[in-house]
């Protein structure tokens, strides 16, 4: 069972040299050959006491290589039995199988069904609700401006005045004609009442009763067409002084004193808008417009609110809400968009004409929506959404999906996950299809309804 280990020295070779037959070791030699010089019969002496020290050598080897022997097997033997002993020494089937490992445990989250206010976020850019521009009706100098440029006006308030001295003239001058014309209209009338009185009697002819009439009638003309003239005079003079049509804030303005303005210029003097309330002017897709007609079409949607939230530049959120009160009736061809229009309290003038903005609009609320942690969804090589559940015998079991937004920290999930699916969410890295696993519930989702924007709509 075990091999014999090589003979060891112990300083003195069993045979290690040979002199006449007799082995020996040096010392040994060298009594030999000195042994030869000397008589016979101390050579016979010398002889014999080698072949003592030969026997004596041989015995002591035999002795040591026992010992040896003996030492090393129960080292041997002590050593088999400890192993045995750790490990045991059963040579069953069943007792030389590894032991299996326990399934790995992961977080499992349980899906539930929600009711989830369904947002869209859209872009667009406000609008005063009111914008007039100021240009000259007359033509003359600017002889003052009255007003502070980017303050707030009121309707009727002047804020440009035009020489006036020549339409004050015009304005004189129509009213002494209408004087004169009535002076006329009364001579006129009373020469049509005598002729006609001896119309009656055959006292005139007839021709001059009739030219008597027309005489009065044509100065009846006259008068009215002498009104009219000293109208457009007094028109013309008011226009002298150029007044606000509606109350806002009033922009730059283009002109001076000194400067010559013509009638109905197509360069604005100054342009009043009014900020409070102010309109935002939003863009949906048509497409997007007709997927929601669709859903809430077929029960999938209910009908939202008309209250809009908005979003300005730096990301901050509008303290006041609007309203949404109307989308308009046609597809802009270029495009292929709808605008919409929702108005916004601004007494503060925080919004401007210009500024862009996103508004947050709630389109419908799905009663019986299913929100995953967005930490339990991955993406396959083809980009499609995938997830982890567990199936029956608690086994892994992967699903693709179909996402259409995101809210808050989850998926909206509309295909591939149902109402008590256990969605893993921890331990992703452990586990693989059809590997049995422990689940261990991490906290299911929140049962309130959420809403956020959908980001990409």
């Amino acid at each position: 069972m075990f091999a014999r280990r090589a003979p060891v020295s112990y300083g003195f070779p069993r045979r290690s040299l040979h002199v006449n037959g007799a082995v020996g070791n040096p010392t040994f030699l060298v009594a030999k050959l000195d042994d030869r010089r000397a008589p016979r019969a101390t050579q016979r002496d010398t002889r014999d006491e080698i072949a003592a020290a030969e026997r004596s050598d041989t015995t002591a080897y035999d002795s040591a290589t026992s010992t040896d022997d003996c030492a090393m097997t129960d080292r041997t033997l002590y050593t088999y039995f400890f192993v045995c002993a750790v490990l045991g020494c059963n040579s069953s089937p069943a007792a030389q199988q590894p032991p299996q490992r326990p399934p790995p445990e992961v977080g499992v989250v349980t899906l539930k069904t929600e009711a989830v206010t369904l947002q869209t976020e859209l872009a667009g850019r406000t609008t005063a609700s009111l914008e007039s521009e100021l240009r000259p009706q007359v033509t003359g100098i600017v002889k003052a401006r009255t007003f502070e440029e980017g303050a707030r006006v009121k309707a009727g308030q002047v804020l440009y005045e035009i020489d006036a001295s020549m339409y004050r003239a015009a304005f004189a001058e129509a009213s002494a004609s209408l004087v004169s014309a009535k002076a006329t209209l009364e001579s006129a009338k009373l020469r049509d009442e005598r002729f006609a009185a001896l119309s009656k009697i055959e006292g005139v002819s007839k021709q001059e009763a009739e030219d008597a009439r027309a005489a009065h009638e044509l100065a009846n003309a006259g008068v009215a067409q002498r009104q009219a003239a000293l109208e457009v005079a007094r028109i013309n003079l008011d226009h002298t002084a150029i007044k606000a049509p509606i109350s806002g804030r009033i922009g730059k303005s283009s002109v001076t004193a000194g400067a010559l303005v013509t009638a109905n210029q197509t360069q604005p003097l100054a342009t009043i808008r009014a900020l409070d309330p102010i309109y935002v002017d939003l863009t949906q897709s048509s497409e997007a417009r007709l997927k929601l007609r669709a859903q809430l079409g077929a029960g999938k949607l209910q009908a939202g609110s008309t209250a809009v939230k908005l979003k300005l530049g730096d990301g901050t959120v509008y303290d006041k809400d609007g309203t949404l009160e109307f989308a308009e009736v046609a597809v802009d061809a270029a495009t292929g968009t709808v605008t919409l229009r929702a108005t916004f309290p601004n007494p503060d003038d925080t919004l401007l004409p210009g500024m862009y903005v996103r508004a947050v609009l709630d389109q419908g609320v799905a009663t019986t929506a299913i929100l995953a942690p967005q930490q339990g969804i991955a993406r396959d090589p083809k980009g499609n959404a995938t997830a982890l559940v567990i199936g029956a015998g608690d086994k892994v079991e992967v699903r693709t999906l179909v996402t259409d937004r995101a809210i808050g920290d989850r998926w909206l999930v509309t295909s591939g996950l149902a109402e008590g699916d256990r969605l893993i969410v921890e331990g992703l890295n452990k586990v693989g299809p059809g590997m049995p696993v422990k689940p261990v519930d991490v906290g299911a989702t929140k049962g309130s309804a959420g809403s956020a924007a959908a980001a990409g709509h």
